[in-house]
């Protein structure tokens, strides 16, 4: 019953010893991780501000998409609303958003003097909608040459689009002094467009927008067409023609009844420089699922893009964009797989510094066992010298040597090296019978 209790002792102790001499070896791999997590910060914040637009408008709806694309990952994605994309430049810019919807050409600084921005890519266009009532004008409008006079709402300050709309006016010729402007969100601009109190209404958003659906299949309301979109485009870098094809709003209806041209912006998602690289791809990777699809404006594959982007593109978007998910993150949680894409380099190189280092614990823990025996042969062979004495006390000599006997009894090593241990004993009974023949 004994036996077992002392085994387990014995592996005990050896294992206690493995540990003391590997100690500062593994302290050292564990600092050296521990500095490298700090540094790489590997995980990501699980809450991210997305600026997105007002009420009802395509930049909320696909605010809502992206809040439960990334929640599958653990992620909390609080939609900060505002007027549109020039308010979501400003809350970027404050710091009051990590990320934001942007339109090309609605940032009135040059792009070379913004810093602390990067996009995630091209996400989608947003037609300029220029919707008119049909009784405001004798002829269909197709040049803004046309609206002088007109009651125009072109939209509200932080939407970007009164900006825009300030440089075509400019580009045309057109004095804004000879137009009754009014700058009205959204839904009141809509809602005055119907009563009659306005004559037109423009503003830019994605064909998701549930404005831009109910005044396209609204009677007694048509939407302009740019004869002019492809000469826009060749002077404004941030425009892109774009067509709405015949039927495509409602096919039974057949609205609308011709092509119509357009010009069209291309929405980014820009975010902070600060905002954490593993947020930046999955917001990468979760636009390829919701931008990725046809639509009335692009084909499948299309978007996102890097192509048309005002702001340097994250290396992340690029990654996402062009190679799609990564390895790991197709066989594992995004978490796991997020932690060792950053950390295995700096786990490699910790491994290439630690690897010859690893080389001492061997003989360290060697030393540490055989230490426990050689350190008695020192008292035995001072004892061997003294019994070679004439004056040599045979009797004090086989007390002391007894008491040695015991406390090497005492001593506890590895199977491997109990050979050792027993070459002592032996020893010691060597010196013994020396001093029984020197005492006869």
């Amino acid at each position: 019953m004994n036996r077992v209790p002392k085994a387990l002792r014995f592996t005990l102790l050896s294992l206690r010893d493995l540990l003391v001499s590997a100690g500062p070896f593994v302290l050292a791999a564990v600092a050296l991780i521990a500095l490298a997590y700090l540094w790489l910060d590997p995980t990501p914040p699980r809450q991210v501000r997305l600026a997105t637009g007002p009420a009802q408008s395509a930049y909320d709806e696909f605010g809502r998409r992206y809040r439960q694309a990334l929640a599958s990952n653990g992620i909390d994605v609080v939609l900060v609303p505002s007027q549109g994309s020039s308010d979501n430049l400003r809350l970027l810019r404050e710091g009051r958003a990590d990320l934001g919807f942007v339109q090309g050409g609605s940032n009135e600084r040059a792009t070379r003097e913004e810093h602390g921005l990067e996009s995630l890519g091209s996400l989608f266009v947003e037609p300029l909608w220029l919707f008119y009532r049909e009784g405001a004008t004798r002829a269909a409008i197709t040049s803004l040459t046309q609206l002088q006079g007109l009651r125009l709402n072109v939209g509200s300050p932080g939407s970007g689009v009164p900006a825009l709309m300030h440089k075509l006016f400019e580009a045309n010729r057109v004095a804004p002094a000879g137009m009754a402007l009014s700058q009205l969100a959204e839904t009141p601009a809509t809602m005055a467009l119907l009563a009659g109190q306005i004559d037109a209404i423009v503003f830019a958003s994605a064909p998701e927008s549930l404005m831009v659906q109910m005044l396209l299949q609204t009677p007694g309301i048509r939407l302009m067409d740019f004869a002019q979109s492809e000469a826009y485009s060749r002077r404004f870098p941030f425009l892109t023609p774009a067509v709405l094809p015949q039927g495509v709003v409602d096919l039974a209806r057949n609205l609308p009844p011709a092509d119509l041209r357009l010009v069209a912006t291309t929405t980014s998602l820009l975010a902070r420089a600060q905002t954490h690289p593993a947020l930046l791809q999955l917001f990468s990777q979760a636009a390829l699922d919701l931008h990725g699809p046809a639509g009335w404006f692009s084909r499948a594959g299309s978007f996102p893009n890097t192509q048309h982007s005002e702001y340097p593109v994250s290396r992340e978007a690029e990654r996402a964009i062009t190679g799609g998910r990564p390895f790991l993150q197709r066989y594992l949680p995004f978490w796991l797989a997020n932690l060792v894409e950053r950390m295995w380099l700096a786990l490699g190189l910790i491994a290439a510094l630690l690897l010859p280092l690893s080389r001492v614990v061997p003989p360290l823990y060697e030393f540490r066992i055989r230490s426990r025996v050689f350190r008695w042969y020192g008292q035995l062979r001072e004892l061997e010298l003294r019994m070679q004495r004439e004056d040599a006390d045979a009797a004090q000599l086989e007390r002391e040597l007894a008491a040695l006997e015991r406390k090497v009894a005492a001593i506890v090593v590895p199977l491997s090296y109990a050979d050792e241990l027993y070459a002592l004993r032996n020893n010691i009974n060597l010196v013994r019978g020396r001093l029984r023949e020197l005492a006869a």
